[in-house]
C-alpha cells in the first residue's frame, strides 16, 4: 500500500508519516522496484497506535517508549502503567496551570471598562510583566 493510502487509513498526514521515518519513530517501510515506499498492515498498526498515543498528549519521546514496550511481549504492564501515571502528573499540571491563566484573564476583563475609552487594564496588566 501507498503512503496515501496509508495516510487516509490512519489519519497521520504523509508528511508527518515521513517525519516519523526520518526520527526514526515508525521503522522505514521497504521500497518497491520504482523506489516508492510499500507499507503493510503491521506499518497501519503501528501508524495508528501512535497516532492515538499522541491524541492523549504524549510526547515523542513517549510514544517512542510506548511503542518499545509495546512491541516487547515480555515486558510487565507496570512498566506501561507508570509510563501513563507520568503522562497524568504532566496533565494536571498543564491544567493547574491553565486554570491560573484562565482566573488571571477572568480578573483583568472584570476590571476592564470594554468601551470607547483607552484605558485598559488588560494592557497595562500585560505591560507591567515585561
Amino acid at each position: 500500500m501507498n503512503i496515501g493510502t496509508v495516510a487516509r487509513e490512519t489519519g497521520v498526514s504523509a508528511k508527518t508519516i515521513r517525519y516519523y521515518e526520518s526520527i526514526g519513530l515508525t521503522p522505514a517501510p521497504e521500497r518497491q522496484a520504482n523506489g516508492y515506499r510499500a507499507y503493510g498492515p503491521s506499518d497501519v498498526s503501528t501508524l495508528r497506535f501512535v497516532q492515538r498515543a499522541r491524541g492523549l498528549g504524549f510526547s515523542l519521546e513517549e510514544v517512542r517508549a510506548l511503542l518499545t514496550l509495546w512491541r516487547d511481549q515480555g515486558r510487565a504492564s507496570a512498566d506501561v502503567k507508570k509510563l501513563a501515571l507520568d503522562h497524568i502528573d504532566q496533565i494536571e499540571a498543564r491544567i493547574d496551570e491553565l486554570q491560573s491563566m484562565k482566573r488571571t484573564l477572568e480578573h483583568l476583563t472584570e476590571r476592564c471598562h470594554g468601551d470607547d475609552r483607552p484605558n485598559c487594564p488588560i494592557l497595562e496588566d500585560l505591560a507591567k510583566l515585561a
